[in-house]
């Protein structure tokens, strides 16, 4: 069904293209070559309907039924479905970073997508504090 519906669709596409190429503007007449106030106006003086334009309104009737019922299809056979931003959501898994815990960090994500990854940030500490001294090994006992 929806395979001929867009065939369908397509012919009245090149029809109407045709049909529309074929017509004459409104200052096509004499009086718009001679600078006439046909082609000075914008609801100048029109001819009668011609098969033309007769035309012209069938395929573009026609043109929005089958837009309209292609896409009415096109919904009703979807359904629903998950945005990108819930399917990339769903399909992230957490990365080991190796960056110890209590440590500050930064983690950078890429502008176009990929994995990100945690830098640890290595931050001397204020003037005037001294980093906190490291733990002495314990010495075995003494016998």
């Amino acid at each position: 069904m929806v395979i001929v519906l867009t065939i369908l669709h397509v012919l009245i596409c090149f029809f109407l293209i045709i049909v529309v190429l074929l017509q004459s503007g409104k200052a096509a007449d004499l009086a718009g070559a001679f600078g006439g106030m046909g082609s000075q106006t914008a609801f100048g003086p029109r001819g009668s309907a011609t098969v033309l334009s007769k035309a012209t309104k069938v395929a573009a009737a026609l043109f929005m039924l089958t837009s309209l019922s292609l896409a009415i299809y096109a919904t009703k056979r979807g359904g629903v479905t998950a945005t990108v931003l819930e399917k990339t959501g769903s399909q992230a898994q957490p990365v080991e970073t190796g960056v110890p815990a209590g440590q500050p960090s930064v983690t950078l994500t890429p502008e176009g997508g990929g994995p990100s990854r945690t830098i640890p940030l290595n931050i001397p500490p204020p003037p005037g504090q001294q980093p906190a001294p490291a733990k002495p090994e314990s010495a075995p006992p003494k016998q």
